[in-house]
């Protein structure tokens, strides 16, 4: 599957500008995390799975990790990925356990991307750019703050990982400043 065809899928069950956002950087990040993981060579079909991460859940979020798998099927996705896609919802909505470096960082980097964009808009600059790790642990700490992404699930990726949270965080943060521009243009040519 490309990418276009990936993205055609992903906008036949979601149309919300925030949803798309959304898949486009957990997109990036997943590539920049090929990368960095050493998984370099399959740098695009990480890209694929978080593009495709959260395809059920604007239609079906009472089903989320549970209804993808027919979506994907039925848009030609092949097993490996929607495999991939379905481990995210481990713990939550399916019992499909995050067993690949790749399904791991998703798992962990998710609800991340989320508490980190929501930091960055509260910043003057409105950009992950000048954001210091200090300042995301601080908004992290803050259970009011993005209350919507799991603390519970983002420690739980990094232990999966073997990581400490900080580096997590770090990592995920850096992924972040390092996609933005590209993040930012690919969602204004949604608009």
């Amino acid at each position: 599957m490309t990418r276009n065809e990936a993205f055609d899928l992903l906008k036949k069950y979601n149309r919300d500008p925030f949803h798309i956002q959304h898949a486009i950087t957990v997109e990036a990040v997943m590539k920049w995390f090929a990368e960095d993981q050493g998984y370099a060579d399959e740098a695009e079909h990480w890209g694929l799975v978080g593009l495709l991460h959260d395809i059920d859940f604007e239609l079906y979020p009472d089903q989320h990790c549970i209804k993808a798998p027919e979506l994907l099927r039925d848009g030609g996705v092949s097993e490996d990925i929607i495999r991939s896609v379905v481990s995210h919802g481990y713990g939550i909505t399916v019992d499909v356990k995050p067993e690949h470096q790749m399904e791991k960082v998703l798992f962990a980097c998710d609800e991340l991307t989320g508490l980190i964009w929501a930091a960055a808009l509260m910043r003057p600059s409105k950009s992950t750019k000048d954001m210091e790790l200090k300042s995301l642990r601080k908004k992290y700490k803050s259970k009011g703050f993005a209350a919507g992404c799991s603390r519970e699930v983002i420690a739980q990726g990094a232990e999966m990982l073997g990581w400490e949270l900080d580096e997590l965080l770090q990592k995920t943060l850096n992924a972040m400043q390092a996609c933005e521009d590209e993040i930012n243009a690919q969602t204004a040519a949604e608009a």
